[in-house]
């Protein structure tokens, strides 16, 4: 007898062998999970999800209706994907001239990071944690830690707190109370 199931998945999802799933993660319609996909615990994927091979997820994650998670991506937890964001997993591609896993760049998007609707994330880059990219806009360079990305090509516009409250000069935030400083590679929190 086998052991239950615990996590869901719609019986129009299609999940391939050598995955793992965690528990409490939800599968909705049209999904499909492709071979080597490890996915954390309580993580939840609207309709028409593919995650690809051999792609990395965290605890906690939400990934929204109509989102390709390409081999070389990797969320780590609480990350969030808005409706129809686009990863990217090769520069130049070419479709007579495919270069495979070889070719492949690794993007990371990091602890809370938040992704807008539409946004495309081109591969190779890293997405600091807690990070806010804005409905639309199109990644093409690394993002710091809370970094408020909006435009195209993104740009930094402002800083966002782990709450996800846009900060003002005073780098303080109105509705936790988390203070913060800037530093050469982001925001970070003061302790």
């Amino acid at each position: 007898m086998s052991e239950a199931k615990q996590y869901f998945v719609h019986e129009t999802s299609y999940v391939d062998d050598n995955v793992e799933i965690g528990e409490g993660t939800k599968i909705w319609h049209f999904c499909h999970i492709q071979s080597g996909a490890r996915i954390g615990k309580n993580c939840s994927f609207g309709q028409n999800v593919n995650v690809a091979n051999n792609v990395t997820i965290g605890n906690g994650v939400k990934v929204q209706n109509n989102v390709s998670l390409y081999e070389g991506v990797v969320l780590q937890d609480y990350v969030f994907c808005g409706p129809s964001c686009v990863f990217t997993n090769v520069l130049t591609p070419r479709a007579k001239y495919p270069s495979g896993h070889a070719g492949y760049k690794k993007t990371v998007v990091e602890e809370g990071a938040s992704i807008g609707a539409n946004a495309t994330i081109v591969c190779g880059h890293t997405i600091g944690k807690w990070a806010l990219i804005g409905a639309g806009a199109v990644v093409t360079t690394n993002v710091p830690p809370h970094a408020l990305m909006l435009g195209v090509p993104a740009q930094r516009k402002g800083w966002a707190c782990e709450c996800g409250k846009l900060l003002g000069e005073t780098l303080a935030c109105e509705k936790c109370g988390r203070q913060y400083k800037e530093t050469k590679n982001g925001l970070e929190e003061e302790k």
